[in-house]
């Protein structure tokens, strides 16, 4: 993490009896692209609105560059805030929405003017001043609601599901142009959302919540293939669980027995929080399992149930037996297996380091 520039430290809001975020302790870099990411109702909106000072925590502190803001309103903070509905005001064209926030700022006119074409520049709408919010896309409305709210140089931008009201397409044109302009300016953006690969994508680093606490806080890739609980991996991609045994432990390897995938080795990789006979959760991912015909490849024979084609890859879902539920196999579509029909039989293995071991619950 770059230096410490946000400090979110034991806080909490209570909604009558609900605890919507509880004892929440978290540290954003400055210059970092942040992510509150989990489903509706875990708390991340209403961590957001408390970092922003539109919500008091009931406990706890928020310090901004070494500030103690906990108790200050919104426009007493270096901070700005861009919602999913954009607020664009409609009786006004679009350089006066961006003038808006700097008008309580008794700044000079020229000084203003200045500043609007810069932030114009900035979203590439330059010479789009005198349109009125009618007449722009989604996507452009977008751009002027983050214009409007960098204007004021903020040191922290916040981001409240800025991007939920777009199509696919447009919302992952938004997602590249979104993390190139905070790299152009260079400030804390706090992102709000629940699209899981909206936030592996964009962030540097990303907190999953879940009914008002942090699970886990890790860049991306730590997220995808560390994940350290059975939530976190589920929210994080699709991923297949079996349930299994620890039945032997060596200095290099962790042996583990299950009913569906029988008895294998993973790699120790520095995991001392597992001893013999503990009961653990086996995941892997769909990407990671090899298919083949016959019985070339193991002996865990299963049967394709349903078969999706998403261009350069197959989406299975594959029955075996004494396995709860199907398993779900994404594989390439090479010569050897884009061939594969519903019904047919075929084995199944993985790389040895392909799974994961959490804890049970």
């Amino acid at each position: 993490m770059a230096e410490e520039f946000v400090r979110i430290e034991n806080v909490s809001k209570r909604f009558g009896e609900t605890r919507a975020v509880d004892d929440v302790t978290l540290g954003i870099g400055r210059g970092e692209f942040f992510s509150l990411l989990g489903p509706s109702g875990c708390g991340k909106t209403t961590l957001l609105r408390m970092i922003g000072g539109f919500t008091f925590p009931d406990d706890g502190r928020v310090v901004l560059d070494g500030e103690d803001v906990t108790s200050l309103p919104p426009n007493k903070r270096p901070t700005n805030m861009v919602f999913q509905s954009y607020a664009i005001f409609p009786h006004l064209d679009v350089r006066d929405n961006i003038a808006y926030g700097l008008r309580t700022e008794n700044l000079p006119a020229t000084e203003r003017d200045a500043r609007v074409d810069e932030a114009l520049a900035m979203i590439r709408l330059a010479g789009y001043g005198a349109r009125r919010a009618q007449e722009l896309s989604g996507g452009e409305r977008q751009r002027v609601a983050l214009a409007r709210a960098l204007v004021k140089r903020p040191k922290v931008l916040l981001l409240d599901e800025p991007l939920g009201a777009l199509d696919k397409r447009l919302r992952e044109t938004m997602q590249i142009e979104l993390r190139q302009l905070q790299r152009a300016v260079r400030i804390s953006f706090i992102f709000v959302t629940h699209d899981q690969e909206e936030a592996l994508s964009m962030s540097d680093r990303v907190a999953v919540m879940e009914k008002g606490r942090v699970l886990q806080c890790a860049d991306p890739k730590t997220l995808y293939e560390q994940p350290a609980s059975r939530a976190v991996a589920s929210f994080i991609g699709s991923m297949n669980f079996f349930d299994g045994r620890v039945s032997a432990i060596t200095p290099r390897t962790i042996t583990v027995q299950t009913a569906s995938l029988g008895t294998f080795d993973v790699p120790k990789n520095g995991m001392t929080n597992f001893a013999s006979g503990d009961p653990v959760v086996v995941a892997i991912r769909p990407e990671k399992f090899l298919l083949a015909e016959g019985s070339a490849l193991s002996n865990v024979p299963g049967r394709i149930l349903a078969l999706s084609y998403l261009g350069d890859r197959s989406q299975l879902q594959i029955a075996i037996a004494n396995a709860p539920a199907p398993v779900l196999a994404s594989v390439p579509n090479t010569e050897s297996q884009k061939n594969f029909r519903v019904g047919d039989a075929v084995t199944l293995s993985w790389p040895q380091d392909a799974p994961i071991l959490l804890p049970p619950g």
